[in-house]
């Protein structure tokens, strides 16, 4: 939880109730991190009836927007409407800098990693970059702990597993019924852009929204720009 930009959480959290959620084995949550998609979002169903709720609206990026739709896909009638941000549909196109995101998307990751995997190339991208790093450090008391490395690979493993398509291509995104809001930046270097227009186009009542020159995290380099477009998806 503690990778979100707080401009986003708190941003959100002056119009609504935001509950932040680390799925089984990351950060401070216990269990075993699972191998696939569809498994961690049993994990958010369990998390989901643990508390109560009976309608939400839900919000995932990147590997957690693969979550959200693997969850709205099977329990659509809990979600009042979908946000997904940086992220793929199963069956999606791989990157081809994969060799560079390996590299780069480390548990450790510091500044130049994050900027060049999750911000614009150009100088006011960086410079955005470096204004989020300043922000994602904030908070200096009871921080999440570094993700384990057995949880690691199990990320991996389930990333892999997504690229795989089940049966005909992106056809489980008709499933998904409630009012999306996709939202790219226009260069994703992890998860290919094109990702994003094909969720659009195959999630019936789905809209995109591109950023110009941002990276996987448009949200983090455009955070009051992100906060309008959500806020009036949702009160829409």
């Amino acid at each position: 939880m503690d990778h979100w930009d707080p401009k986003i959480t708190d941003g959100l959290a002056a119009h609504r109730e935001v509950i932040l959620f680390d799925n089984a084995g990351i950060g401070a949550s216990g269990g075993e991190t699972p191998r696939t998609i569809e498994e961690m979002a049993e994990h958010v169903k369990a998390f989901v009836d643990a508390i109560g709720l009976e309608k939400f609206d839900l919000l995932g990026f990147s590997m957690g927007g693969m979550v959200a739709q693997a969850y709205t896909e099977r329990h659509g009638s809990t979600v009042r409407k979908l946000i997904l941000v940086g992220t793929s549909p199963r069956g999606g196109d791989p990157t081809e800098f994969q060799a560079e995101v390996s590299q780069r998307a480390r548990g450790d990751a510091g500044l130049p990693e994050m900027a060049w995997l999750f911000f614009g190339h150009s100088e006011s991208g960086q410079k955005a970059a470096a204004e989020f790093w300043e922000r994602r450090h904030a908070r200096e008391i009871d921080r999440d702990p570094p993700t384990r490395l057995d949880s690691i690979m199990a990320q991996v493993a389930a990333g892999r597993d997504w690229l795989r398509p089940d049966g005909e291509r992106f056809a489980r995104l008709r499933n998904i019924t409630v009012p999306t809001l996709v939202a790219n930046g226009s260069r994703d270097v992890m998860l290919p852009t094109i990702n994003s227009f094909y969720l659009q186009q195959h999630i019936p009542y789905a809209q995109l929204i591109i950023y110009p020159d941002a990276g996987h995290a448009p949200h983090f380099q455009y955070p009051d720009l992100f906060l309008v477009h959500a806020k009036l998806f949702l009160e829409a």
